[in-house]
Protein backbone atom coordinates (compact mmCIF):
# COMPACT_ATOMS: atom_id res chain seq x y z
CA UNK A 1 0.00 0.00 0.00
CA UNK A 2 1.45 3.18 -0.68
CA UNK A 3 1.09 6.51 0.93
CA UNK A 4 2.01 9.94 0.90
CA UNK A 5 4.40 11.53 2.98
CA UNK A 6 2.68 13.24 4.80
CA UNK A 7 -0.03 10.38 5.78
CA UNK A 8 2.84 8.09 6.57
CA UNK A 9 4.53 10.91 8.78
CA UNK A 10 1.16 10.76 10.37
CA UNK A 11 1.27 7.19 11.06
CA UNK A 12 4.68 6.89 12.13
CA UNK A 13 4.33 10.15 14.61
CA UNK A 14 6.86 12.29 13.13
CA UNK A 15 7.52 15.50 10.85
CA UNK A 16 7.42 15.58 7.32
CA UNK A 17 10.75 17.00 7.28
CA UNK A 18 11.97 14.29 9.42
CA UNK A 19 10.94 12.00 6.76
CA UNK A 20 12.71 14.14 3.95
CA UNK A 21 15.87 14.21 6.40
CA UNK A 22 16.19 10.67 6.79
CA UNK A 23 15.76 10.30 3.01
CA UNK A 24 18.45 12.70 2.67
CA UNK A 25 20.79 10.75 4.43
CA UNK A 26 19.81 7.55 3.02
CA UNK A 27 18.53 6.12 5.99
CA UNK A 28 14.70 5.31 5.00
CA UNK A 29 14.47 6.76 1.44
CA UNK A 30 10.61 6.67 -0.17
CA UNK A 31 9.56 3.04 -1.77
CA UNK A 32 8.88 5.28 -4.38
CA UNK A 33 9.35 8.63 -6.10
CA UNK A 34 6.67 9.58 -8.91
CA UNK A 35 9.30 10.49 -12.00
CA UNK A 36 6.51 13.20 -13.21
CA UNK A 37 5.82 15.47 -10.02
CA UNK A 38 8.56 14.25 -7.75
CA UNK A 39 6.08 13.40 -5.03
CA UNK A 40 7.46 10.88 -2.69
CA UNK A 41 5.13 7.64 -1.89
CA UNK A 42 5.95 5.25 1.78
CA UNK A 43 4.89 1.62 1.79
CA UNK A 44 3.28 0.37 4.58
CA UNK A 45 6.07 -1.89 4.99
CA UNK A 46 8.40 0.65 5.70
CA UNK A 47 6.58 1.72 9.26
CA UNK A 48 8.65 -1.22 11.30
CA UNK A 49 11.62 0.40 9.91
CA UNK A 50 10.70 3.96 10.91
CA UNK A 51 9.53 2.39 14.26
CA UNK A 52 13.04 1.03 14.77
CA UNK A 53 15.42 3.79 13.60
CA UNK A 54 13.06 5.88 16.40
CA UNK A 55 13.64 3.36 19.00
CA UNK A 56 17.13 3.67 18.67
CA UNK A 57 17.72 6.79 18.25
CA UNK A 58 15.54 7.24 21.61
CA UNK A 59 18.17 5.16 23.35
CA UNK A 60 20.94 8.09 22.05
CA UNK A 61 22.32 6.18 19.12
CA UNK A 62 23.44 8.62 16.22
CA UNK A 63 21.71 8.47 13.02
CA UNK A 64 25.21 7.20 11.10
CA UNK A 65 25.44 4.16 13.67
CA UNK A 66 22.08 3.15 13.30
CA UNK A 67 21.94 3.65 9.27
CA UNK A 68 24.99 1.22 9.41
CA UNK A 69 23.04 -1.42 12.05
CA UNK A 70 19.87 -1.30 9.38
CA UNK A 71 21.95 -1.45 6.59
CA UNK A 72 24.60 -4.25 8.09
CA UNK A 73 21.15 -5.85 9.11
CA UNK A 74 23.16 -6.81 12.78
CA UNK A 75 22.45 -10.07 14.80
CA UNK A 76 20.78 -9.84 17.72
CA UNK A 77 24.07 -10.32 19.34
CA UNK A 78 25.86 -7.63 17.83
CA UNK A 79 22.53 -5.48 19.00
CA UNK A 80 22.69 -6.57 22.75
CA UNK A 81 26.69 -5.46 22.27
CA UNK A 82 26.20 -2.21 21.08
CA UNK A 83 23.08 -0.99 23.78
CA UNK A 84 25.34 -2.55 26.70
CA UNK A 85 28.29 0.19 25.64
CA UNK A 86 25.35 2.81 25.01
CA UNK A 87 24.15 1.31 28.78
CA UNK A 88 28.02 2.03 29.55
CA UNK A 89 27.99 5.46 28.21
CA UNK A 90 24.77 6.87 29.63
CA UNK A 91 25.76 5.43 33.09
CA UNK A 92 28.95 7.85 32.55
CA UNK A 93 27.30 10.50 31.95
CA UNK A 94 24.41 10.94 34.65
CA UNK A 95 27.66 9.96 36.98
CA UNK A 96 29.30 12.93 35.40
CA UNK A 97 26.46 14.95 36.04
CA UNK A 98 25.99 13.86 39.99
CA UNK A 99 29.38 14.85 40.28
CA UNK A 100 28.64 18.14 38.87
CA UNK A 101 25.32 18.31 41.27
CA UNK A 102 27.48 17.77 44.13
CA UNK A 103 30.16 19.97 43.41
CA UNK A 104 27.25 23.08 42.60
CA UNK A 105 25.73 22.00 46.19
CA UNK A 106 28.89 22.37 47.55
CA UNK A 107 29.33 25.70 45.97
CA UNK A 108 26.53 26.97 47.51
CA UNK A 109 27.13 25.86 50.83
CA UNK A 110 30.26 28.14 50.55
CA UNK A 111 28.69 31.31 49.06
CA UNK A 112 26.09 30.59 52.25
CA UNK A 113 29.26 30.51 54.66
CA UNK A 114 31.27 33.82 53.24
CA UNK A 115 30.07 35.93 56.51
CA UNK A 116 33.23 34.34 57.74
CA UNK A 117 35.59 35.76 55.48
CA UNK A 118 38.96 34.41 55.32
CA UNK A 119 41.84 36.10 54.11
CA UNK A 120 42.27 32.51 51.94
CA UNK A 121 39.86 32.10 48.54
CA UNK A 122 38.94 28.53 49.17
CA UNK A 123 37.34 26.12 46.15
CA UNK A 124 36.70 22.57 44.90
CA UNK A 125 37.64 20.81 41.83
CA UNK A 126 38.08 17.55 40.02
CA UNK A 127 41.87 16.38 39.67
CA UNK A 128 42.51 13.96 36.94
CA UNK A 129 44.82 11.02 37.38
CA UNK A 130 48.50 11.86 36.32
CA UNK A 131 52.24 9.91 36.27
CA UNK A 132 54.73 11.32 38.50
CA UNK A 133 58.32 9.88 39.24
CA UNK A 134 58.68 10.24 43.39
CA UNK A 135 60.47 9.35 46.35
CA UNK A 136 59.09 8.71 50.01
CA UNK A 137 60.72 9.34 52.92
CA UNK A 138 61.06 10.07 56.93
CA UNK A 139 61.73 13.68 57.93
CA UNK A 140 62.54 15.31 61.48
CA UNK A 141 60.56 18.16 60.38
CA UNK A 142 59.20 19.99 57.12
CA UNK A 143 62.51 22.06 56.21
CA UNK A 144 64.42 19.13 56.15
CA UNK A 145 62.96 17.94 52.77
CA UNK A 146 65.89 18.48 50.71
CA UNK A 147 67.42 15.47 51.09
CA UNK A 148 64.65 13.91 49.43
CA UNK A 149 64.46 16.51 46.67
CA UNK A 150 68.19 15.59 45.66
CA UNK A 151 68.02 11.56 45.28
CA UNK A 152 64.56 12.38 43.43
CA UNK A 153 66.34 14.72 41.13
CA UNK A 154 69.48 12.64 40.86
CA UNK A 155 67.13 9.08 39.97
CA UNK A 156 65.33 11.46 37.58
CA UNK A 157 68.53 12.06 35.56
CA UNK A 158 69.67 8.76 35.65
CA UNK A 159 66.56 7.32 33.86
CA UNK A 160 66.40 10.24 31.23
CA UNK A 161 63.05 11.10 32.25
CA UNK A 162 61.26 13.75 30.89
CA UNK A 163 59.63 16.11 33.41
CA UNK A 164 56.67 18.22 33.89
CA UNK A 165 56.14 20.66 36.37
CA UNK A 166 55.12 21.85 38.47
CA UNK A 167 56.37 19.66 41.31
CA UNK A 168 54.60 18.69 44.26
CA UNK A 169 54.87 16.86 47.74
CA UNK A 170 52.08 15.02 49.18
CA UNK A 171 51.91 14.36 53.13
CA UNK A 172 51.45 10.83 54.34
CA UNK A 173 51.62 11.11 57.86
CA UNK A 174 52.70 13.67 60.82
CA UNK A 175 52.79 11.03 63.25
CA UNK A 176 54.97 9.82 64.71
CA UNK A 177 57.24 10.82 61.93
CA UNK A 178 56.47 12.93 59.55
CA UNK A 179 56.24 11.36 55.97
CA UNK A 180 56.62 12.95 52.67
CA UNK A 181 56.55 11.81 49.27
CA UNK A 182 58.26 14.50 46.45
CA UNK A 183 56.82 14.60 43.27
CA UNK A 184 57.97 15.47 39.66
CA UNK A 185 54.78 14.52 37.11
CA UNK A 186 56.30 13.10 34.14
CA UNK A 187 55.46 12.74 30.41
CA UNK A 188 55.13 9.26 29.62
CA UNK A 189 55.53 7.75 25.80
CA UNK A 190 54.84 4.32 23.93
CA UNK A 191 58.31 3.42 24.30
CA UNK A 192 58.99 4.52 28.39
CA UNK A 193 60.59 1.39 30.45
CA UNK A 194 58.52 -0.18 33.48
CA UNK A 195 59.94 2.33 36.05
CA UNK A 196 59.19 1.49 40.04
CA UNK A 197 60.29 5.55 40.31
CA UNK A 198 57.12 5.96 38.68
CA UNK A 199 53.36 5.78 39.33
CA UNK A 200 49.66 7.29 38.96
CA UNK A 201 48.95 9.86 41.55
CA UNK A 202 45.12 8.80 41.51
CA UNK A 203 42.17 11.12 40.38
CA UNK A 204 40.55 12.87 43.18
CA UNK A 205 36.94 13.90 42.62
CA UNK A 206 36.67 16.85 44.69
CA UNK A 207 39.75 18.20 46.44
CA UNK A 208 39.60 21.70 48.31
CA UNK A 209 42.49 23.96 47.65
CA UNK A 210 43.39 27.43 48.11
CA UNK A 211 46.57 29.60 47.11
CA UNK A 212 49.68 30.78 49.07
CA UNK A 213 51.65 33.99 48.09
CA UNK A 214 55.05 34.48 49.49
CA UNK A 215 57.50 32.20 52.48
CA UNK A 216 56.68 28.51 53.03
CA UNK A 217 56.46 29.75 56.50
CA UNK A 218 53.51 30.97 55.89
CA UNK A 219 51.32 27.90 54.51
CA UNK A 220 50.53 26.70 57.80
CA UNK A 221 48.21 29.42 57.76
CA UNK A 222 46.59 28.31 54.18
CA UNK A 223 46.44 24.72 55.63
CA UNK A 224 44.54 26.09 59.09
CA UNK A 225 41.70 27.51 56.77
CA UNK A 226 41.50 24.67 55.02
CA UNK A 227 41.18 22.80 57.88
CA UNK A 228 38.91 24.82 59.46
CA UNK A 229 36.53 25.33 55.77
CA UNK A 230 36.40 21.57 55.75
CA UNK A 231 34.93 21.17 59.30
CA UNK A 232 32.20 23.96 58.98
CA UNK A 233 31.00 22.28 55.81
CA UNK A 234 30.75 18.94 56.44
CA UNK A 235 33.21 17.24 54.68
CA UNK A 236 36.19 14.13 56.15
CA UNK A 237 39.19 14.50 54.42
CA UNK A 238 39.84 10.79 52.26
CA UNK A 239 43.40 11.68 51.31
CA UNK A 240 47.10 12.93 51.77
CA UNK A 241 47.46 16.88 51.50
CA UNK A 242 49.19 18.25 48.19
CA UNK A 243 50.91 20.73 48.21
CA UNK A 244 51.65 22.50 44.33
CA UNK A 245 55.02 24.47 43.79
CA UNK A 246 53.53 26.87 40.88
CA UNK A 247 56.09 29.40 41.06
CA UNK A 248 59.34 28.63 43.39
CA UNK A 249 61.27 31.22 45.21
CA UNK A 250 63.88 32.97 43.53
CA UNK A 251 67.28 31.45 44.20
CA UNK A 252 69.11 32.94 47.43
CA UNK A 253 65.63 34.14 48.79
CA UNK A 254 64.02 31.86 50.58
CA UNK A 255 61.31 34.52 51.60
CA UNK A 256 60.62 35.25 48.19
CA UNK A 257 57.20 37.08 48.52
CA UNK A 258 56.31 36.11 44.61
CA UNK A 259 56.45 32.23 44.96
CA UNK A 260 53.22 30.68 44.44
CA UNK A 261 52.14 27.58 46.21
CA UNK A 262 48.72 25.66 45.94
CA UNK A 263 47.44 23.87 48.88
CA UNK A 264 45.14 20.59 48.00
CA UNK A 265 43.06 18.45 49.98
CA UNK A 266 41.15 15.74 49.28
CA UNK A 267 37.74 15.29 50.82
CA UNK A 268 34.20 13.88 50.76
CA UNK A 269 30.97 14.84 51.99
CA UNK A 270 29.94 12.88 55.26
Amino acid sequence: MKLKIGEFARLGQVTVQTLRYYADLNLLPPGEIDPFTGYRYYLLDQLPALHRILALKDMGLPLDQIKGMLRDNISTEEMRRILLLKQDEIRTQVQNSLDQLERIDMRLQMLDHREHPSPYEINIKHVDAFPVASVIGEVPNYHDVEPLWIDLSEKVQAESLQVDPPYLTLCHATEPKIRLEVCCPVILNKHETKSDLIHMLPEVNTMVFTTHRGSYNGLIDGYTALWQWISEHGFKITGPDREIYLRLPVEGRVNDPDALTEMQIPVTLV
